[in-house]
């Protein structure tokens, strides 16, 4: 593991409590009698790196204290479809986790008073497939929240026995929101039809991370191509020998292996960029598992091109599968790694960052 292969990190929505009062007049709401959820977007008209933002404010009309499963309101992290999410009216894929719980504990409830409000500002178009163009309804989700009279214990209802839980939520309204996606309308959700590459997907990104995902991946290409043509060429200078060692026809004949497999993933094979990781470092891969890569913090404040760039830390990472390059991390930034070529070329040539170096070329080196 090093900067760009570490665990991941699972948070999707970020925000803060807001009151009754902040939600906006044009917002659609739902009445229950007991409890009232507002679903209110920011923007009604988005561009194709436009993210889909929503407040959720879910109010409590009631004149008695109503307990909450937390997973079942927006206060957590969105584990569940808790949206209906229509395009055009056709329902849209939710593309988050579903999550297999224990039994909840009292900690796990939250107590809404008397008309007190608790919400949240969530992006949906990392959960809900959102980049064909279209006309979305979104609203809260029929029977995704329930009520209890206190923790553990199921509302009862007309005085009777308990029985089953019942929803605060039978007949939620919508929102509205257009998109001009980055697909076209009518594109089916699964298309890989994007300029990046055949077959690439997204995994809990926005629409926004999406499109930078589309243009590093792009930049990663350019990158892998320009590493193959220099080295077909045949005669090897300082670009070669600065990042991969003394000249060598078995050692150079593997690094044009692997470059050649790295533009070939990158063209042809089903690549899926995932946007969950929360951690500082720049990106992961389980080898194992291709094409699958995992990006972080770091990733987003890397400039596109140039050293420890968005492509260049695809690259990288695209290095790592095991049925592509396999390489190690044995070195980390340009002055360890050009040291690794000088002293030991080949671990230089089973070392990730020597690859993505070479692949960004920055300083820029054509010397043969």
């Amino acid at each position: 593991m090093d900067r760009k292969s570490m665990t991941m990190g699972a948070l999707l929505v970020a925000g803060a409590l807001v009151s009754a009062g902040s939600a906006r007049a044009a917002a659609a709401g739902t009445a229950a009698g007991e409890v009232t959820v507002r679903v209110t977007p920011e923007r009604q008209s988005l561009a194709k790196s436009d993210n889909v933002v929503v407040n959720v404010t879910v109010t409590n009309t009631s004149a008695v204290t109503q307990y909450l499963l937390k997973w079942q309101t927006p206060l957590g992290a969105i584990e569940a479809p808790l949206f209906e999410v229509t395009r055009d009216g056709l329902p849209v894929r939710y593309l988050g986790v579903q999550v297999k719980r224990a039994a909840p504990t009292a900690a796990d409830y939250i107590a809404l008073k008397p008309g007190a409000s608790l919400g949240r500002r969530i992006e949906l178009s990392a959960l809900y497939d959102m980049g064909v163009t279209g006309a979305y309804s979104v609203r809260w989700r029929a029977g995704a929240t329930q009520l209890f009279n206190r923790p553990g214990v199921m509302r009862l209802k007309g005085g009777g026995a308990m029985q089953e839980r019942a929803t605060a939520l039978p007949d939620p309204a919508a929102a509205s929101v257009w998109i001009d996606g980055r697909l076209a309308r009518g594109a089916l959700d699964d298309a890989g039809a994007v300029p990046a590459g055949a077959g690439l997907s997204f995994s809990r990104c926005s629409n926004a991370q999406q499109e930078t995902i589309v243009g590093a991946v792009q930049a990663a290409q350019a990158m892998a191509h320009d590493a193959d043509l220099y080295l077909q060429a045949k005669t090897l200078g300082a670009r070669y020998t600065g990042w991969f060692g003394a000249l060598d026809d078995t050692r150079s004949g593997t690094v044009t292996r692997h470059f050649q497999a790295i533009k070939e993933a990158f063209a042809s094979k089903p690549v899926t960029v995932d946007c969950g990781c929360k951690e500082s470092y720049y990106a992961y891969v389980y080898p194992n598992q291709p094409y699958k890569i995992y990006v972080c913090k770091a990733f987003w404040s890397a400039p596109l091109t140039g050293t420890d760039s968005k492509g260049g830390t695809l690259v990288h990472e695209m290095s790592h599968f095991t049925v592509v390059a396999g390489t190690d991390d044995l070195a980390y930034g340009q002055s360890a790694a050009g040291q690794l070529a000088a002293t030991d070329p080949a671990k230089a040539i089973n070392n990730a960052d020597s690859h993505e170096y070479f692949g960004e070329n920055t300083p820029h080196l054509e010397l043969r």
